[in-house]
């Protein structure tokens, strides 16, 4: 399964086939909400702030005056990224002033709430927040968190799966740009740090980190309810060390770097050296 998210904190698209060069997915993380006031980038990690983000869903498409992301609201609205309206219509949504652009502000940054106490005392507390870069291993000039490609095993779904009160858990929940199926049983990403990673003919990448997972796979995202088990389970069972000089957090999944630029589509072998 490939998948993108051409605006930060939005729901995204499902993909057939993509080009992925240095920066990631073509167009994913393209554009992102900036607060107007604060200078900050908006994101779900602050989920008192911006849980709203994913009630919206983006999609790649064409508008009459050229290729733009489409915004499509709760209601069905849908409206193209380059529409003079679009800016007030998500700042009326969300309640905050804000602005739609493909720029990161200088030394952009974002706020992130403490997962262990959103688990604790819920999205609308008061939780501590911390404010950080972003992009600390992405290309200059990026909305990535950390870096540019986001992997994800169905082995990984399959344990936080089976380990869940509901017996079900939806990847939509952790955002992969890139889900890869596994038949090994576990949380196979725990042994690929430091690994590259060839995807069909092309692709090669290293995996420079595991995911330690934020607040954003507890909440509702789109129709799926809230769901703090997709949390809960791995701060329970993988609970470890992202990268070097880290204390453990709760992780699924893991960040890569690209090191050969190539197209992938559904279904191509996946190979770890």
């Amino acid at each position: 399964m490939l998948r993108r998210y051409p605006v930060k904190s939005m729901l995204g698209e499902e993909l057939a086939a993509c080009d992925v060069t240095s920066r990631g997915l073509a167009g994913d993380r393209e554009l992102a909400l900036v607060h107007r006031e604060t200078g900050k980038v908006a994101s779900a990690k602050n989920p008192r702030a911006w849980r709203g983000l994913l009630k919206l869903a983006a999609a790649s498409g064409a508008a009459a005056s050229g290729p733009a992301v489409q915004v499509t609201f709760p209601d069905g609205t849908a409206m193209a990224s380059n529409d003079p309206g679009l800016d007030a219509a998500l700042s009326r949504f969300l309640r905050q002033p804000v602005t739609l652009t493909a720029t990161p502000p200088p030394g952009a940054v974002l706020d992130r709430a403490d997962p262990g106490q959103v688990l604790r005392d819920g999205i609308r507390a008061r939780v501590h927040v911390e404010t950080g870069h972003l992009g600390a291993a992405a290309p200059e000039g990026t909305f990535f968190d950390f870096a540019p490609l986001h992997l994800l095993a169905t082995s990984t779904l399959d344990q936080v799966a089976r380990l869940s009160p509901r017996g079900t858990v939806e990847p939509e929940r952790y955002r992969p740009n890139i889900i890869i199926r596994m038949t090994a049983p576990g949380f196979a990403e725990n042994d690929w740090a430091g690994r590259d990673l060839r995807i069909g003919p092309d692709l090669a990448i290293r995996v420079i980190a595991l995911t330690p997972r934020c607040a954003i796979p507890t909440l509702e995202h789109g129709r799926l309810p809230r769901d703090r088990d997709a949390l809960r389970v791995p701060a329970s069972h993988n609970l470890i060390s992202a990268r070097a000089g880290l204390s453990p957090q709760p992780c699924v999944g893991a960040y890569a770097q690209v090191l050969h630029p190539g197209r992938i589509k559904v279904g191509d072998p996946v190979s770890v050296a």
